[in-house]
């Protein structure tokens, strides 16, 4: 009977250790998961940061950049776009010289946070632009006065007109409103005309 019960005692022993192994095994590998889950989670969390952390910077870079370009009294940065991807700043857009564009190249690369810049500025001819601009305001004027001297409403000999970068001016007087409407719609028809500065006096 003695031997008996001690087996017994031993067996319920054994089944009651193999049962705290087991839990403890069960919480171990609960607690394991939990972490993993946890650690993917903080991945996760950290790769977003980063991206965010990345798209403050190049906008922090941009602003960086584009204060160092109307900080430099030497560049004219009006005509200038810039943008950052990475680090990396382009800058396209117009600049009056070549000289201007490495000023504004060099100015942006001593930027905090600038990995590269990559120049895409182009140089603009000053005087092909302004012979072609007064070419063009020259052509525009004489062709609202030939509209005007065909017109049988407006008096021609009495109307002004002058031309400045597409702004068509129109001055002098005439005899009623209707002349002067007339003259403005004749001036704003003409292909390259911006806008009509409408002068004209009517007599009273």
């Amino acid at each position: 009977m003695n031997k008996t019960k001690i087996a017994q005692t031993l067996m319920a022993v054994m089944v009651g250790s193999a049962l705290l192994s087991g839990s403890a095994l069960a919480d171990d590998s609960l607690t394991q998961k939990a972490q993993q889950s946890a650690d993917n989670a903080g991945a996760k969390i950290n790769s977003s940061m980063k991206k965010v952390d990345g798209f403050m910077d190049d906008s922090a870079v941009t602003a960086k950049a584009k204060a160092a370009l109307v900080d430099d009294k030497a560049i004219k940065s009006t005509d200038i776009s810039v943008k950052t991807h990475d680090g990396v700043v382009t800058l396209s857009g117009f600049v009056t010289s070549q000289d201007q564009a490495e000023k504004a190249v060099a100015a942006v690369k001593k930027v905090e946070g600038v990995k590269s810049v990559s120049d895409k500025l182009h140089v603009k001819d000053s005087k092909s632009q302004s012979m072609k601009g007064y070419a063009g305001d020259a052509a525009t004027t004489s062709e609202i006065k030939a509209k005007l001297l065909a017109d049988d409403i407006v008096p021609s000999r009495n109307v002004k007109v002058e031309t400045t970068d597409g702004v068509v001016q129109l001055s002098g007087t005439v005899a009623t409103k209707a002349q002067s409407d007339r003259a403005e719609s004749i001036a704003k028809a003409i292909e390259g005309v911006k806008s009509v500065k409408n002068d004209l006096t009517v007599k009273s």
